[in-house]
């Protein structure tokens, strides 16, 4: 696995009696999508604030590229790019101009970077345009362009399709897909379940300030895998099948039974009955999608 380039220990932070953040443990690898999925005051955009040292935390240390950044990020964060909410961009200059005056505090002057980046985000052709002409979704993929000025080795992004329509949401998430393949890490804080699931390559949930489940996408969505079952004898199957190591669980339904079992085993759940002299006359494979496991794992199913 690659060196992680952010990397937490412990981190807490209390705001008075509220604990925003609690005992966070973080490795977030180079080269990944990595989501921060959680309901609104999970602790989401207070993390994003201690990476950058904008917050500091009660307890617990920060390592940025390997070093240790928690009493000063100064260094580090010039490698980072971060959008926390839209850039306070001047209205009446043009997109041009307003990346052209945010690149000059800096103190860089390259129209050739400028040229790259509206090509990058899709607004090459409206560059020119000013800044209050452009649709809510435009504003968010120039303030995308703002973090991606000076060629940042890590991106961290606070809800950027926050307010946006569908169609505006879809540009930006096909945006970030472009951006993640290359060797840039991005850190996405999402409160929006197939916004992660689309974009990011793994992800950490978290509820009241705390990791609930982190691992890849992939992963977490198939590591509960269920099969909805009938046999020729559903009585008999359901005593077979709860006593074998690898099934989770057996639950009997109305019409058949509810297995649940890794995803590549569909065809020993069939061996095994068959052994037992009985047969699937149903055999429904249901894979389990990140919204159902984050309502589970957060424990806002109602459960």
């Amino acid at each position: 696995m690659p060196e992680p380039v952010i990397e937490t220990s412990g981190l807490t932070k209390d705001y008075g009696d509220v604990r925003a953040v609690d005992d966070l443990d973080l490795r977030i690898p180079a080269g990944t999508v990595f989501g921060l999925l959680g309901p609104n005051g999970a602790g989401k955009t207070t993390i994003i604030g201690t990476l950058l040292g904008l917050i500091r935390p009660t307890r617990g240390t920060v390592r940025l590229f390997g070093s240790d950044t928690t009493g000063s990020t100064d260094a580090a964060v010039r490698r980072i790019g971060a959008i926390m909410e839209t850039p306070a961009f001047y209205p009446f200059l043009s997109g041009r101009d307003n990346l052209r005056y945010f690149q000059g505090i800096s103190g860089v002057a390259d129209e050739g970077e400028i040229d790259r980046l509206l090509d990058v985000v899709g607004l090459a052709g409206r560059g020119g345009d000013r800044f209050n002409t452009y649709s809510l979704g435009m504003k968010h993929r120039l303030g995308i362009a703002y973090a991606l000025l000076g060629d940042p080795e890590v991106l961290l992004l606070d809800e950027p399709t926050n307010g946006l329509d569908p169609a505006g949401m879809a540009e930006v998430r096909s945006l970030l897909r472009r951006l993640g393949t290359g060797e840039r890490t991005i850190v996405l804080a999402s409160h929006l379940l197939n916004e992660v699931e689309q974009v990011c390559d793994q992800v950490a949930i978290l509820a009241r300030g705390r990791v609930v489940a982190e691992g890849e996408v992939r992963e977490i969505i198939g590591r509960r895998e269920r099969f909805r079952l009938t046999t020729t004898d559903d009585a008999a199957a359901r005593t077979v099948l709860e006593s074998v190591e690898w099934i989770d669980s057996v639950v009997a339904e109305a019409d058949g039974l509810l297995v649940e079992a890794p995803e590549d085993r569909a065809g020993d759940v069939s061996r095994t009955l068959a052994a037992a002299g009985i047969y699937p006359t149903r055999l429904l494979q249901i894979t389990t999608s990140l919204e159902q496991y984050f309502l589970e794992v957060t424990g806002e199913d109602g459960s």
